[in-house]
């Protein structure tokens, strides 16, 4: 080991709380002890050669398992929706049909399979859930107000977006809007990550785009953890301004199970804060979900990327399962009428929003989520 200048410490690695896999510590094992003997009493040059293939073991395979090697994605596209699997098993589906108000990925699972994620309104039969809000589905990004209309509620569409969709439904007259799928930009799976990408149309009540949306997500895996990063572009491409109101309905969201609620569940955020009461409206670099699921003590949290508008942000995070970002709701947050958080996207115009979402082991100090929000904060 010291003829080669290695010693097996993770931490001073850089290498996180990623297991070596069974298989490679075995074969660690015995390469160390196979070099210790050679070292000890062979051939010269035997010895040296052995060196050399044991380094070239080490540095090329065994360190970067030791540090967490990527787990390999897969995504399969079907004519509405993008199955994502992780190391050959289930992570989530991203939904974007015309059955849909607005796209949306259900459920996320941890790295051994556990959802974390409410089932309703998408899956009915799910014992126990809470069926509150039913436009919180799994993950998404809407907003409460974007040009007066709301994109974070739900209605049956109108006549006029029936036919954005190109598909008829029978439905009331609501004054709601639609975000309406438009291409699918990206779908590509890889040995280390996998990312989807797709454009939408921001749909008004009477049929016509006020603004187009990308959304890009790509996925990471390892042995203990799941990650996605998050980007959404919001276009003011249709002639008009795109005008964020100031609401806190809104608007990057995941609505968790029933075991990460309070008080089963624990909230925490990035200044140490905990409970709804300490976080709600607050501003934090992020907020971490943990408690036990299925008998195993799991967490989820969302971190705010330094480049974001009015970064760090606040947060529209309850103890009943909501878990939201939200830039723009600063009167409500701050019980303030004077408060003014809308942002308008000037005609030609854009605004970018980048989250990270990390599934994890633990709690938040068990998983270390500051260290890796520090880690997504310098751009790793």
């Amino acid at each position: 080991m010291l003829a080669l200048g290695y010693t097996p410490n993770r931490q001073s690695a850089g290498c996180g709380r990623n297991r070596l896999p069974a298989p490679a510590r075995r074969l660690l094992e015995n390469c160390f002890s196979h070099l210790g003997r050679e070292t000890l009493g062979g051939n010269a040059m035997r010895s040296k050669r052995i060196h050399a293939l044991y380094s070239l073991l080490i540095t090329t395979i065994l360190l970067p398992a030791w540090c967490g090697a990527q787990e390999k994605v897969e995504l399969k596209r079907s004519p509405h929706q993008i199955e994502v699997s992780i190391a050959g098993k289930p992570f989530g589906t991203y939904y974007f049909g015309p059955q849909s108000p607005k796209p949306y990925l259900s459920p996320l699972r941890s790295a051994d399979g556990i959802i974390l994620t409410r089932g309703w309104p998408m899956v009915k039969s799910i014992p126990g859930e809470s069926h509150d809000h039913p436009h919180h589905r799994a993950l998404y990004f809407a907003h409460g107000d974007i040009n007066g209309i709301d994109f974070w509620g739900e209605a049956e569409p109108t006549r006029a977006q029936q036919t954005a969709h190109g598909k008829v439904y029978s439905s009331e007259e609501l004054p709601k809007g639609r975000t309406v799928f438009a291409k699918l930009l990206k779908s590509e799976g890889g040995p280390n990550s996998g990312t989807l990408s797709a454009d939408f149309n921001l749909v008004g009540p009477d049929g016509k785009a006020l603004g187009s949306e990308t959304q890009t997500y790509t996925f990471r895996g390892d042995e203990t953890s799941r990650t996605i990063d998050c980007e959404v572009t919001v276009r003011a491409d249709k002639g008009v301004p795109v005008k964020f109101g100031d609401t806190k309905e809104g608007a990057f969201a995941i609505r968790l199970v029933k075991a990460l609620e309070e008080p089963n569940g624990r909230m925490l955020n990035s200044d140490g804060k905990a409970s709804e009461k300490a976080i709600w409206g607050k501003r934090a670099n992020w907020v971490d979900y943990s408690g036990k699921v299925a008998g195993k003590e799991l967490g989820i949290a969302i971190f705010d990327n330094p480049s974001n508008l009015r970064h760090p942000t606040t947060w529209h995070a309850r103890g009943y399962g909501l878990f939201a970002v939200n830039p723009f709701g600063l009167h409500d947050f701050m019980n303030d009428p004077k408060q003014d958080g809308s942002y308008t996207v000037p005609v030609g115009g854009e605004l970018t929003l980048r989250y990270r979402v990390f599934i994890h082991e633990g709690d938040a100090s068990e998983a270390k989520v500051a260290e890796a929000y520090q880690a997504y904060a310098a751009g790793k």
